[in-house]
């Protein structure tokens, strides 16, 4: 573990009445609703972002939304810091705990509540995993388009806190643009619902706000999400080239040519090799860079679409194009892809960034990418949604060797500046976390950050949901 980020002091007040605190939330919960067993702690200490790790207080796990609402009234009144958890696949350090925290999870609110296919709509529990919205309406003809990488296990809680994306963000957007309503617990335990299944409601936009929220504003207890009809036909495509910088080049073109594929992601020849040695996906090893290039639609469109493709690969000096020939063939191309990270973790430590370039800078942000990890002598491999610019190169280290990871640290935030200078952002869908929270005030200044705050202030005055996250230490109003 490395001490690069830092965390806010643990409440002296809070941790002094600790024995106080978990014999009242025994009474408010079923018996194995809570764990407060320092062994049975340990698995909560960290997220995905496994470079820091703090034991918490206790860990609440409700199953309805009226425990959840005694748990917030309760720690409110307490002055009880709360973080929130799903499924603990952050990796951003967005569900690490502290000290004097009570972790409260929603992994046991897990039912699909509501399908209404006349209205292209689910009703779920926070704690349902992405996939299995897909799964419980496939059969209809339907699907939930938010794909991440890690939708076997993520949930719709983490995915609207994070506002998450994945592979066909590109086409169908990612959570915010698939979310109609939410029910959520605030600080001091009353429960508001924002929007439903219409398509829009009257005033303020509190919906929008929520999604992304990182646990902040309150406790997201159900989600009210659209669904999409399943399109006639789907193909994926791999593209090789000798150089990212070409691969790169060509993203930005088929975009600026007015072609929106379902989906473009990239790969370069580490992470070629890592995720082909693992599912053996067939992809091209003798290239530089690859693309999956996704298209959808009837036979006659998809071949259209990627005739003109294949044009504007042309031009950047395309080596392989071969289109899948099966459904299985499809499924193993992206099994390749969606199991990058954990094929990654197979051979390496490593850190996942997640900083977001407008197109036109994709080939400039790699090559300076390249240049950042060499000087730090360190490896890298870039795997990403292209399409969207959204980049998630794998700064890979020693998580035993201190030296080593504080380098990985370093080089990522310098990443992650590069991305900013080049007109993007820090986070497409990961969030800000512990891990960004530092270089916030690299992307927004003063006047900006104190908006922001004082934003989640309004919702939060005691500053107790997920308080060492997404902000800087700094320069925060007093609690």
């Amino acid at each position: 573990m490395t001490d690069f980020i830092r965390f806010l002091e643990p409440r002296p007040t809070v941790l002094s009445r600790r024995d106080a605190i978990v014999a009242d939330l025994i009474d408010l919960l079923p018996k194995d609703c809570l764990i407060h067993a320092p062994r049975e702690l340990v698995p909560f200490e960290t997220d995905a972002f496994v470079s820091y790790r703090r034991v918490p207080l206790a860990v609440a796990l409700p199953r309805t939304t009226e425990e959840v609402a005694a748990i917030m009234r309760y720690c409110h009144k307490y002055g009880v810091p709360v973080v929130p958890r799903g499924a603990g696949t952050s990796l951003s350090g967005g569900a690490i705990p502290q000290e004097d925290a009570v972790v409260l999870g929603l992994s046991k609110m897990s039912r699909i509540l509501d399908i209404d296919l006349a209205n292209r709509t689910a009703t779920v529990q926070a704690g349902v995993t992405n996939l299995n919205i897909s799964e419980a309406v496939s059969p209809e003809g339907f699907f939930y388009a938010p794909d991440p990488s890690s939708q076997l296990a993520c949930t719709i809680g983490g995915n609207i806190g994070m506002n998450s994306g994945g592979a066909h963000c590109l086409k169908y957007g990612v959570t915010t643009n698939n979310l109609l309503g939410v029910k959520m617990v605030l600080v001091d335990g009353t429960v508001i619902e924002l929007g439903g299944k219409h398509l829009d409601a009257g005033g303020y936009d509190l919906l929008g706000l929520v999604c992304g929220h990182e646990g902040q504003l309150g406790i997201v207890t159900e989600a009210t999400v659209r669904l999409i009809a399943k399109p006639e036909g789907a193909r994926p495509v791999l593209f090789g080239f000798e150089t990212s910088e070409e691969a790169g080049s060509c993203v930005a073109d088929v975009i600026g040519s007015g072609i929106i594929p379902v989906a473009i992601e990239f790969m370069d020849k580490p992470a070629i090799e890592i995720c082909e040695a693992f599912a053996k996906a067939g992809y091209p090893l003798d290239v530089g860079a690859l693309l999956i290039v996704e298209v959808e639609g009837s036979e006659a469109e998809m071949d259209a679409m990627l005739a003109d493709i294949v044009e504007i690969a042309r031009r950047h000096g395309v080596r392989t194009v071969r289109e899948c020939q099966s459904a299985t063939e499809a499924a193993l191309i992206w099994k390749g892809r969606k199991s990058a990270f954990g094929a990654t973790g197979r051979i390496s430590d490593y850190i996942c960034m997640d900083g977001t370039v407008p197109l036109s800078q994709l080939s400039y942000v790699l090559k300076k990418t390249s240049e950042i990890i060499d000087r730090f002598g360190l490896r890298v491999a870039n795997v990403f949604h292209a399409g969207d610019g959204n980049m998630h190169p794998l700064i890979l280290f020693n998580a035993n060797d201190p030296d080593d990871a504080a380098r990985a640290e370093q080089a990522g935030n310098e990443i992650l500046k590069l991305c900013v200078d080049a007109g993007g952002c820090l986070t497409g869908e990961h969030g800000v976390g512990i891990e960004k929270r530092d270089l916030m005030t690299h992307q927004y200044g003063k006047v900006d950050l104190d908006q922001q705050m004082a934003v989640r202030a309004a919702f939060d005055p005691g500053w107790l949901l997920n308080p060492s996250k997404v902000f800087p230490l700094e320069g925060r109003p007093a609690a």
